[in-house]
């Protein structure tokens, strides 16, 4: 009887060991501080909505999430970076309509492809505003605005953030959907353009709501749309353009959070579940919404699926244009 008890004895020693090994070695995730690469720099829409989402999801997590600016080459530097990550859930990518989509068709080789990533969920998707300074008075309406870029061609100004960027290729949209020859002026960051278009020197802009939605409200800017198929939450009187006169006009950005390729189900279903209940509470969508960013979260199939289409619908744009940056 002792040797069979101490046979047992020493099974369950064993077990115990090496269940104690097993979770040492895979122990719940997360346990300490998850990087988030966010691929512009600091102080832009792309970062400032970055930054609104990293807090909410580190406290539904149990764990900080440090945002770490890597911009360069239209989000492709912090990207390459992020795709080159261990995939251990500790390096997460901010992925945006540009990174993951229209930089494929705008670069001959952007450094990352679209498979080098697991999607996980939207984040939001973006209004942009067909803006014109305050004090022009010849367009209090985008209808004012279409007629005379008809009358005028090549006369009106749009700026944009550079060549292949979401201003740049929601002006070509608007040129190709309402029949009109707007010149495309690109700066360097829209920032820049934004000094222009307030100095009078460039006739409009489409700008993602959250670039422009304070000088809106300070009464510097006249939106005449809003580029999403339904009207801002934050800004209802504004109609979408096309309302205002270009029918089936939508050009809008969208976010959304992405994993290196390989990083484990459990964790990519963590993060799901934890970044669609982060987008339902509603401190979190009155925060966003006041942006002009609409909270849309998706599941992991769900982005993967969005991905691909919008990787097809924006490459359309871009052909059309013929947009290019290298």
């Amino acid at each position: 009887m002792k040797p069979y008890k101490s046979l047992i004895g020493t099974v369950a020693a064993a077990c115990a060991s090496l269940a104690f090994c097993t979770a040492q070695a895979e122990p719940a995730w997360p346990t300490h501080v998850i990087t988030l690469v966010v691929p512009f720099a600091a102080g832009g829409g792309g970062d400032t909505l970055a930054r609104l989402m990293a807090e909410p999801l580190g406290r539904e997590l149990g764990q900080t999430i440090i945002v770490e600016n890597r911009p360069g080459a239209g989000g492709n530097i912090g990207t390459s970076i992020a795709a080159r990550a261990n995939p251990d859930g500790y390096t997460l990518a901010y992925g945006t309509n540009g990174t993951q989509a229209t930089n494929h068709w705008l670069y001959k080789s952007p450094g990352y492809a679209p498979g080098d990533f697991e999607p996980v969920s939207r984040f939001t998707i973006i209004a942009a505003a067909l803006v014109v300074n305050s004090a022009d008075e010849r367009f209090k309406t985008l209808e004012q605005l279409i007629a005379y870029a008809k009358s005028r061609p090549g006369e009106l100004t749009c700026g944009s953030a550079g060549n292949g960027t979401s201003s740049h290729l929601a002006c070509e949209l608007l040129n190709q959907m309402a029949g009109i020859k707007v010149m495309h002026i690109p700066y360097k960051g829209g920032g820049a353009a934004m000094t222009d278009l307030l100095g009078g020197r460039i006739s409009f802009m489409i700008d993602v709501m959250p670039n422009v939605s304070g000088q809106i409200a300070a009464g510097k800017l006249r939106a005449l749309g809003v580029t999403t198929p339904e009207r801002v939450a934050s800004n209802p009187d504004i109609p979408t353009v096309s309302e205002a006169g270009v029918k089936g006009y939508e050009f809008y950005a969208w976010d959304g959070l992405y994993a290196p390729k390989g990083t484990p189900v459990a964790v990519l279903d963590k993060l799901n579940a934890a970044l669609n209940q982060v987008l339902q509470k509603p401190e979190v969508r009155k925060m966003l919404e006041s942006r002009g960013a609409i909270p849309s979260p998706t599941t992991r199939a769900g982005l993967k699926d969005f991905g691909a289409e919008e990787y097809e619908r924006l490459g359309k744009v871009v052909k059309t244009a013929g947009a290019s940056i290298d």
